[in-house]
């Protein structure tokens, strides 16, 4: 599961989020200005219900590939996290399906969606979340925290994934389990073709093949894994639902 070293990957990342958070934040994403166009990405994967409980600024930060919340089978007093929190809207979906019993974490790395998040939050009255600063290849967590792990289309922005799968195992408590959405490549598209058809920030260049992300959560400690497609957002790439189980 070998990355790009481009040292500029990540502040590219981070300036596209950054820029999706400003946007949102002056409903700026009611237009186009902040989408992807050719990929079905955002909230039209999620439902009119949910979306109808979120702050509109919540909605419209959305860049995920997919709805991991609904996915996630969260139960009342279960603990959460979300990778790549983003505006909040899979924190403040999680937090009403976990109740005041359950608590949810989101981590981000920008300071713009951050601030964003924590706005939506005091808007939603959400008493149950704490945004976190950081990376996902270093989780600001103990050990054995959480319950469940979730992100949306998050996983293929790192330039180390082992990493990240490997602190979602350590973060996870035995028998806690992921429930994620991220875009995934055909087993035979090679590294150069996941490149061709579309950038790194936009989830594609840096996408696992189906059998690299199985692999690669095995290695981490995880069983019963499971990767799912749900619809094709470019020739041969997939966003699907990953499922697995802390050993």
């Amino acid at each position: 599961m070998s990355d790009t070293t481009d040292p500029t990957t990540l502040e590219d990342v981070r300036d596209r989020y950054a820029t999706a958070a400003t946007d949102a934040a002056s409903s700026c994403c009611s237009t186009d200005c902040c989408s992807d166009g050719a990929q079905d990405f955002g909230t039209t994967l999620y439902s009119a219900e949910d979306i109808a409980t979120l702050p509109t600024k919540a909605a419209a930060a959305s860049l995920g590939c997919g709805n991991p919340t609904a996915v996630a089978e969260l139960s009342e007093g279960e603990k959460v996290l979300d990778l790549g929190s983003g505006g909040g809207i899979d924190v403040l979906l999680s937090a009403t399906r976990v109740g005041p019993t359950g608590f949810v974490y989101g981590l981000d790395m920008t300071d713009e969606m951050l601030e964003l998040a924590r706005k939506n939050q005091a808007e939603a009255g959400a008493t149950n979340v704490n945004f976190l600063k950081g990376v996902i290849e270093d989780i600001p967590l103990e050990d054995n925290t959480v319950d469940v792990v979730i992100s949306n289309c998050v996983i293929n922005l790192s330039l180390d994934k082992p990493k990240v799968l490997a602190e979602m195992a350590r973060v996870l408590r035995p028998g806690g389990r992921i429930g994620i959405t991220d875009v995934v490549a055909e087993n035979h598209l090679s590294p150069q073709d996941r490149r061709e058809r579309g950038e790194w920030v936009g989830c594609i260049a840096g996408a696992l093949s189906f059998e690299e992300f199985e692999q690669g959560l095995r290695a981490a400690g995880f069983v019963n894994v499971s990767l799912t497609t749900t619809h094709e957002v470019a020739d041969g790439m997939q966003s699907a639902i990953i499922r697995a189980t802390r050993s």
